[in-house]
């Protein structure tokens, strides 16, 4: 089992530190930044044995090397992505398995918003780290990977158990709400979480992780094969990367 702690940091990314709850051993998801991360290892007296990184861009890997020096810590990224994750160690793939003292995670491979993008799927811990990829009632822009790509990712965490607690790296669930509201303005549902979301923000707390089972009733780019809901927004239901790239376009232009 691991302690998750979840750290804000810069306007909207959220920093991940796993603790093995039987070994004391460390990771690191996603550290764009050093100072918050020293800290809660610091004042914790706990070492840093790895760095998880889901994808290559700079606020997910800005603080590989600085970390990397300071604790001796071994930095996990895809073997396929290598060149663009700094310090690499451990390069695993789609359907490897790592272990963080006695709790072991998934490799799932994701890409879509880049080339490469994994994600670290704790079963027993029924917790999901998936980067830019799945975001609460969003998902992350296509800048590298096709709307294929993306609704193939997209399927295989939409096949995890309903129970899975989403550890997206961003704090864009608020922006990303009204974005599906606009879609939908008559969903009861969508309603209801929109004033929780509110709520949450109001007192600066974190609307992450998200519920697996509510992002497949809420997240509209879950429901790239839902006719119903693709009638429901005014679109011919073609195929699940024509609807997803559509709906996709939407928003970036939103």
């Amino acid at each position: 089992m691991i302690l998750i702690e979840q750290i804000p940091v810069m306007s909207d990314n959220y920093i991940y530190i796993l603790v093995d709850k039987s070994t004391n051993q460390a990771a690191c998801v996603d550290p764009g930044v050093t100072a918050e991360v020293i800290s809660y290892i610091d004042n914790r007296k706990l070492g840093l044995n790895f760095i998880l990184n889901t994808h290559h861009h700079a606020d997910h890997i800005g603080g590989n090397i600085i970390l990397k020096k300071k604790y001796g810590c071994q930095v996990v990224g895809n073997k396929n992505d290598a060149n663009r994750i700094p310090g690499i160690d451990i390069f695993v793939e789609e359907g490897d398995k790592l272990s963080i003292g006695n709790s072991v995670c998934s490799i799932i491979e994701v890409s879509g918003h880049t080339k490469g993008h994994i994600s670290y799927f704790f079963e027993k811990d029924r917790a999901l780290f998936c980067g830019d990829t799945l975001f609460s009632l969003g998902c992350g822009r296509l800048f590298e990977g096709t709307p294929s790509q993306m609704v193939n990712s997209l399927n295989k965490i939409r096949s995890l158990p309903d129970d899975t607690k989403v550890y997206c790296a961003h704090e864009y669930t608020e922006a990303n709400s009204r974005f599906a509201n606009h879609l939908t303005p008559n969903d009861s549902l969508l309603k209801k979480k929109i004033i929780e979301i509110k709520k949450k923000r109001s007192k600066n707390i974190p609307t992450i992780p998200s519920i697996l089972s509510e992002e497949k009733k809420l997240n509209p780019f879950l429901k790239f094969d839902d006719k119903d809901y693709i009638d429901s927004i005014g679109m011919d239901f073609i195929s699940s990367s024509i609807n997803f790239g559509r709906i996709r376009k939407l928003k970036d232009g939103f």
